[in-house]
């Protein structure tokens, strides 16, 4: 090829990669468009993966170009993140003008601030095999991970990875997470995720107030100039004595605090500790940051459990966990959903009681008592509180029914605790 030429890599390549694919560019000068491609699937798509090319190169204006795709099966949202990030690395300007409509769409208004947290799955942001199928497991959240599963070289291609993600999978009813970087960079992930509308944002590493509310702000700005007014969330992640010392700070830094969690891995590292099973070493400060998040009016959602082998480690610290308050963890397997779920149901003698109280005190208020009783025991408000949160959230993970007012006390139907 003659004249000037400049070149970018993105993607994985070889036999053992699915649903992804590697590109190579070269930008001159000359020469046209010349696209060469290799799929798996070529026999059945070849054709409308040349064109998905061309139009991306011609959308952007790029006339002069050498394309070569190895496909070992990607989705065509993969393909043109993959050759947007190749472009950009070789130097190409790859704005958002090109982009057709969304084939996903932000919830309308955005997702409750006290939305059921149960669960969160974490997913690499640089591998998109993970994020196809992820709703079908149907965690509470996502997570589309762009700091610690990311290697530093790989941070800009992942950002077209989750930048297109979020306009094309559906994750069905998951809240939309991603975890940024920190700094700078979380800054650049911002710019790129936040036109797309996630529910909530993840801060890593966060130690002050000021880190949470230079990102607010950011969001703030972002959203002002695409438009928008929906919310999104916050979700800083304490992860080293500074951060849980100043958990009450961080938890009522800013408006769009949602949630509050916990590193454990950095946290243990940053004390000198070795983590384990049992939790003991993490206890205080799991402890601090529930009273914390209480305190602000937030939720406390614990860390994750690492060992994805043993079932009944995770089942008994998320019951442990739901015991200190928290309402949720994280989960770094498909698997781990279905028993974290176990671990923060309430048990079916526990929902009873509680169904049975928010009927007595429906009854009491419609004869205008000033007192709830339940049998021969005098029950105080904040007991009440209490079962009618419980059962609110038993509702919403589907373990109840709706019921009429008046009606509570039907006891629990359907879901896991009724069989």
């Amino acid at each position: 090829m003659e004249g000037t030429t400049r070149g970018g890599r993105a993607g994985r390549r070889g036999d053992d990669v699915r649903s992804d694919c590697w590109v190579a560019v070269e930008l001159t000068d000359t020469g046209a468009l010349q696209l060469e491609v290799r799929s798996k699937v070529g026999a059945l798509y070849g054709p409308s993966i040349t064109k998905g090319l061309g139009d991306v190169l011609q959308a952007l204006g790029i006339e002069n170009a050498r394309v070569e795709l190895e496909d070992q099966g990607a989705l065509p949202w993969v393909i043109q993140a993959r050759l947007e990030a190749a472009l950009s690395r070789a130097g190409a300007e790859v704005s958002r003008s090109h982009l057709p409509p969304a084939r996903v769409t932000p919830t309308p208004g955005g997702t409750p601030r006290d939305r059921l947290r149960r669960s969160r799955l974490y997913l690499p942001g640089n591998e998109p095999k993970f994020m196809v199928n992820a709703g079908l497991h149907g965690p509470d959240g996502v997570i589309l991970d762009l700091e610690d599963s990311v290697h530093p070289g790989e941070k800009d291609a992942a950002r077209f990875l989750v930048l297109h993600a979020l306009r094309n999978v559906d994750f069905g009813g998951a809240e939309r997470m991603v975890r940024i970087n920190q700094g700078p960079l979380g800054l650049q992930d911002l710019d790129a995720v936040v036109p797309e509308g996630p529910d909530m944002i993840l801060l890593p590493k966060v130690e002050t107030p000021d880190q949470v509310k230079v990102v607010h702000e950011r969001i703030r700005e972002i959203q002002e100039r695409w438009g928008q007014d929906r919310p999104v969330w916050l979700m800083p992640i304490l992860e080293s004595a500074l951060g849980v010392e100043n958990a009450f700070e961080i938890a009522t830094a800013v408006p769009s605090m949602a949630s509050l969690t916990i590193g454990l891995e950095d946290y243990t590292a940053d004390m000198g500790v070795v983590k384990t099973p049992e939790g003991a070493e993490s206890l205080w400060a799991r402890s601090r940051l529930v009273n914390a998040a209480r305190a602000a009016g937030v939720q406390a959602i614990d860390s994750v459990y690492g060992d994805v082998a043993d079932e009944e480690g995770l089942l008994a610290w998320g019951r442990r966990a739901r015991g200190m308050g928290f309402q949720g963890m994280g989960c770094i397997h498909p698997r781990q959903i279905r028993i974290i779920h176990e671990a923060f149901a309430p048990s079916r003698e526990e929902l009873a009681k509680a169904l049975k109280i928010v009927a007595a005190f429906e009854e009491a208020e419609k004869k205008g008592l000033g007192v709830v009783s339940l049998g021969t025991k005098m029950i105080d408000r904040p007991v009440v509180l209490r079962a009618r949160r419980l059962v609110e959230r038993a509702r919403e993970a589907g373990l109840v029914a709706e019921a009429e007012p008046g009606e509570a006390s039907r006891g629990p139907e359907g879901g896991e605790e009724s069989k």
